[in-house]
C-alpha cells in the first residue's frame, strides 16, 4: 500500500469539507504541546474557530499564536491479502497545515466568520443575537503551508483489493 502526496487545491478543499472536525495544536511556553479538536470554517486559504472569549488556548496564543491544524477523513480498514497482516492499513486523507492565529474583534466580521463555520455544517442560513456574537472569540487563521496526503491506497501489483468500514 502506497502513501501518495496531494497537491491540486479543489481536491484538499474536498478532504477539508468532508471532515468534521479539526485539531489544532499549539504550543505554550515551556514548549508544552496542547492539541485541542474544534469546529472550524473554511474559506479563500482561511481557517476560522470559535471559542470562550478565556481559558488555556486562549493564554497559550497570547503568547505564541502559531499553530498546526490537522484534518482527516474517516479512515477505513483495508487490505490486499486478507491472511497476510502487514497487508492491511489504514484507507484516508489527511491535510497538517500551519498559520497564525489572529483574533478578530470586528462585528461584522465576527457575523461572517460564524456564517463559515456554520456552511460547513449546514446550508441553512442563521442569525446571531448581539451578546451571542460579542461573546465570542474567533480565531482567523490564514494557512501559511499545507501539505496534503492519501494513505492506504493499493499498489499497482495488487491482485486483490478489500475496503470495508472500521466502523
Amino acid at each position: 500500500m502506497r502513501t501518495i502526496e496531494l497537491e491540486e487545491k479543489e481536491l484538499i478543499e474536498s478532504i477539508i469539507k468532508k471532515s468534521k472536525v479539526c485539531y489544532v495544536g499549539m504550543a505554550d511556553e515551556k514548549g508544552v504541546p496542547y492539541v485541542l479538536p474544534m469546529n472550524f470554517g473554511y474559506r479563500d486559504n482561511v481557517i476560522y474557530l470559535h471559542s470562550a472569549q478565556e481559558g488555556k488556548s486562549i493564554r497559550i496564543l497570547d503568547k505564541n499564536p502559531n499553530v498546526c491544524i490537522t484534518f482527516c477523513t474517516e479512515p477505513k480498514l483495508v487490505w490486499q491479502n486478507e491472511e497476510v497482516a502487514c497487508s492491511y492499513r489504514v484507507r484516508s486523507e489527511s491535510i497538517i497545515c500551519n498559520g497564525v492565529v489572529l483574533f478578530e474583534e470586528d462585528y461584522d466580521e465576527k457575523v461572517k466568520a460564524l456564517n463559515i463555520i456554520m456552511s460547513q455544517y449546514s446550508d441553512r442560513d442563521f442569525n446571531y443575537s448581539e451578546p451571542s456574537v460579542r461573546n465570542v472569540k474567533i480565531w482567523k487563521v490564514d494557512i501559511q503551508d499545507i501539505a496534503a496526503r492519501e494513505y492506504g491506497v493499493p499498489g499497482v501489483k495488487a491482485i486483490k483489493y478489500k475496503d470495508r468500514t472500521v466502523f
